[in-house]
């Protein structure tokens, strides 16, 4: 039995996240369009009969502007120096930059083990385009600290590529047992991917000052008391911090139709998550610049 972690890394928005879920075969982290949307280290973990693969799922390493943004820097690169796999990410439709040259660069320095580079959502663009990227990203590679031991093109829309990446990625991992039981494929609790399902749902409607001004905290959830075990029901308290007061005004919605579409569609996904009847109760509340101030974000679990 083989079994160890690989670590994903990359810009915020390259698909680190998508690559993730689709890996393990089941969402276990949030997604979205807008940059830096994950928030923490998440783990999937990937079966084999013969392997176990835990995936860690980073942050978008960024040029941080609020002690928020610092914290997540250093989550990332707390987490890529304990991996036996580093997989950084690029996007087919962006060339290689700067912060991709500084995250191969500092990786590099603070992990020793394989790296693996992964040109995502190759299903965007044509096999022309593909061949530049990968010729770019093999480039990086050439001229940081370490070249990759891998360059793969996959699309975790179509599966191409994935599970190609799926073996390079269980193939050099130390001897050892399994890490988790069989069926596990996450170890983050129901009530912080309860609170994450709502973060997502939220981001999906807000304008473009909202998404790094919106955390999410689950306060209370259990089973109600007195139902019939035929037919049980759970009961959810939330509630969702922004910074100013006009923040609020748009979270909430013109006559609080803001606040219903994410109570209605984050109770349906929470559902499916559960596989029972939810109660969703959410609530607004302002955290004055909550991302500056290491007291609030201590509260808010940051």
């Amino acid at each position: 039995m083989r079994s160890g972690f690989a670590c994903v890394v990359g810009r915020p928005n390259v698909g680190k996240s998508t690559l993730v879920n689709a890996l393990v075969g089941q969402k276990i982290a949030i997604t979205s369009e807008r940059p830096q949307t994950t928030r923490h280290v998440i783990r999937g973990v990937v079966h084999r009969p013969d392997a176990q693969l835990v995936l860690v799922d980073t942050p978008g390493l960024h040029k941080p502007r609020t002690l928020l943004g610092k914290r997540l820097n250093d989550q990332v690169r707390e987490a890529w120096a304990q991996v036996d796999v580093m997989v950084q990410c690029f996007p087919v439709n962006e060339k290689p930059g700067p912060g991709d040259r500084l995250i191969a660069r500092e990786s590099a320095s603070a992990n020793r083990g394989r790296r693996i580079a992964v040109v995502t959502k190759t299903d965007l663009v044509g096999s022309e385009r593909i061949g530049a990227q990968l010729l770019a990203v093999a480039e990086l590679g050439e001229n940081s600290e370490r070249d990759w031991d891998e360059i793969v093109p996959v699309s975790a829309r179509t599966g191409e590529g994935l599970e190609i990446l799926t073996e390079l990625l269980l193939r050099d991992l130390p001897d050892g047992p399994a890490l988790y039981p069989d069926g596990v494929i996450t170890e983050e609790p129901e009530q912080t991917l309860v609170g994450e399902i709502i973060r997502e749902v939220a981001l999906a409607g807000m304008s473009d000052e909202l998404p790094h001004s919106i955390a999410v905290v689950v306060e209370e959830m259990q089973q109600r008391e007195g139902r019939a075990e035929s037919d049980p029901l759970v009961d959810i308290n939330a509630w969702l911090f922004v910074e100013r007061d006009s923040q609020k005004a748009i979270v909430v919605g013109r006559r609080g139709e803001g606040i219903r579409r994410i109570g209605t569609e984050s109770r349906k996904r929470i559902e499916a998550l559960l596989g029972t009847r939810v109660y969703l109760d959410l609530r607004v509340k302002i955290a004055k610049d909550w991302q500056r101030d290491p007291k609030q974000m201590n509260r808010l679990g940051f």
